[in-house]
């Protein structure tokens, strides 16, 4: 494994050495794919394509997912929660995992289906997602914050049907402990997008139903003429959807699967710093925890996604706030001729990284390193639009 410190950034390179877990192969993934399309409100996210912005970095070409548009949630997270919470309910009253939506909301399954309590921890989008699919469930939902979540956040988890949306004076992994522990004591259904030893079920449900938005790239890579990405860039926190997408993709593209890399904030670095201990076991970010990108501000890796990142990654890259930023005005005030993109700090970091790669001379060993050039297509996933208003607006306010 081969490490590089410039330009502000930390960078692993390996060798990708593994094979795609049952659960994220095709045949795995097609009930949520199903499930997704029998919503009422669904719909693909547009994939846009930046041509003006490719021919200004020397790139082939760029695309990005833009998940703001996702069930009027501005992130796409809702895709995991309203698959697994449906997957939950369908277990626990006994009826077949194939059931739809619509099925569940039938009055005679309502009567008890109105009964379940659903609680988890969120830095805000995920939160949202699990309340939005227990309102239409009609089910409760109790969702925590860490210290410090913008009180944007937490209002848009009450608006989307939450009966709580509390902050607590932790941590995001102690406050994943604390739903766990009222759970337990209350006999609530804990929905998290990360996973531990006895806790996969449900994850491996939320990781599927990222899958969706993969697929929905790849389908519209082909529409436009892309036979497939070159490089894929997925950001991380726990890396429940980073290892979902690039599970699917590394999947559906067999040996012409794209360069993936997977990129963190500085300061939270989780899969990073496992990556780095080489042993092959996770290990939580030992910084300081504090990241403009609320959503990525996660230290404890997820263990189900963790075997797919450790062993389908080609990079682990580690990125100060500044990237974010950077990567947020890129979007928002787009190359000449492309579309604009609201992209929040969570969405944007990878925009931002690419922009640096491709611009910032010190870092051209790094970028010959991964191969970005003339011939290569790039595939970026926006994960959020301005999930925290005042602060987007004062990043696109300032240089």
């Amino acid at each position: 494994m081969k490490e590089y410190q410039l330009h502000g950034l930390r960078a692993l390179a390996q060798s990708p050495k593994g094979t795609v877990p049952a659960f994220l192969q095709a045949p795995a993934t097609q009930g949520a794919w199903r499930f997704h399309h029998a919503l009422e409100d669904y719909g693909p996210t547009p994939l846009v394509r930046l041509n003006g912005l490719a021919e200004e970095l020397g790139l082939g070409g760029v695309f990005v997912k833009d998940e703001s548009h996702r069930f009027g949630l501005n992130a796409f997270k809702g895709l995991g929660g309203i698959y697994a919470l449906s997957r939950a309910v369908a277990r626990e009253l006994g009826l077949p995992a194939e059931v739809t939506l619509e099925e569940l909301q039938a009055p005679s399954v309502q009567k008890e289906v109105r009964n379940m309590v659903f609680v988890t921890t969120t830095d805000g989008n995920h939160g949202r997602g699990v309340a939005w699919a227990a309102r239409k469930l009609g089910c409760e939902a109790h969702v925590y914050l860490p210290a410090g979540s913008a009180p944007a956040r937490a209002q848009a988890i009450l608006d989307a049907g939450a009966v709580e949306a509390r902050v607590l004076p932790l941590g995001y992994d102690d406050a994943v402990r604390y739903a766990a522990q009222q759970a337990q004591e209350k006999g609530w259904t804990l929905i998290q997008d990360t996973s531990w030893p006895g806790y996969e079920e449900i994850p491996t449900w939320i990781v599927q139903g990222y899958t969706t938005l993969a697929r929905e790239a790849a389908d519209q890579l082909a529409e436009a003429g892309v036979d497939r990405p070159t490089h894929v860039f997925l950001q991380a926190g726990v890396g429940a959807m980073a290892g979902g997408v690039l599970g699917y993709l590394a999947d559906r593209y067999g040996a012409q699967a794209p360069v993936f890399a997977v990129v963190e904030p500085e300061n939270v670095a989780g899969i990073y710093a496992s990556a780095q201990a080489g042993d092959g076991q996770p290990h939580p970010a030992q910084g300081p925890g504090e990241t403009i990108m609320a959503g990525l501000n996660c230290a404890e890796p997820c263990t189900l996604t963790w075997p797919v990142l450790r062993d389908l990654a080609s990079w682990y890259i580690a990125c100060p706030d500044q990237v974010a930023e950077r990567g947020m005005r890129r979007l928002g005030r787009p190359a000449a001729g492309d579309p604009a993109v609201i992209s929040g700090e969570s969405g944007g970091v990878t925009m931002g990284l690419l922009d640096l790669l491709m611009t910032a001379p010190d870092l051209a060993p790094l970028r010959r390193d991964m191969g970005l050039n003339r011939q290569s297509v790039v595939l970026l996933i926006s994960t959020e639009g301005d999930t925290d208003p005042v602060h987007y607006q004062k990043v696109m306010t300032h240089d």
